[in-house]
């Protein structure tokens, strides 16, 4: 009775070392760095509409230089086909936001800094899961020194603000944040 009992647990003990084996393996933690949470099982097309200035201040090299980003991102980190028509996804707004306000003034009442913002109002729409659908404003600044021209840090502003709002946007809409 003893050699069957031991036979017994040994046999037990196999069984659920298997088990656990089989359950560990089924198991998979998955990371995206990217920060996308798309099931690319549901969606596989976005179309990502002009985004035209709309701003009192208008520097007009923006609204290619911010649809370039947004795109260039999305094809970085998603792996959705950009489209020209029906899609999964779409991005559509506007640069409603381009000024400058004086920042950090000194004892002599001017300022040393001047402070760059863009503000663009996004519209995103599922057109899978209509509770997932945005529409919202996000803006982003760069400071500059004010005895610097506008027209010296402009673009490399703009270039900045513009990765900025993309990451924002992203987050906010692709990556489900």
């Amino acid at each position: 009775m003893d050699l069957i009992d031991k036979l017994l647990r040994h046999t037990r003990l196999i069984v659920s070392a298997v088990a656990l084996i089989v359950a560990f393996q089924s198991c998979r933690i998955s990371y995206k760095f990217n920060g996308s949470a798309l099931d690319y099982t549901i969606y596989k097309t976005i179309h990502v509409a002009e985004f035209p200035i709309r701003a009192a201040l208008v520097y007009p090299p923006l609204q290619q230089m911010f649809e370039n980003e947004l795109l260039d991102y999305i094809a970085r980190n998603t792996r959705l086909q950009v489209v020209d028509g029906p899609s999964d996804l779409q991005i559509e707004g506007e640069i409603t936001g381009y000024s400058l306000s004086p920042q950090a003034v000194t004892e002599n009442a001017l300022a040393s800094q001047t402070r760059l913002t863009i503000t663009v109002r996004l519209k995103y729409i599922d057109n899978k899961q209509d509770n997932k659908n945005i529409d919202q404003t996000f803006s982003a600044y760069r400071d500059f020194d004010s005895s610097l021209m506008l027209t010296d840090v402009q673009d490399d502003l703009c270039q900045q603000i513009s990765k900025e709002l993309v990451e924002l946007i992203f987050n906010a809409t692709l990556g489900d944040w």
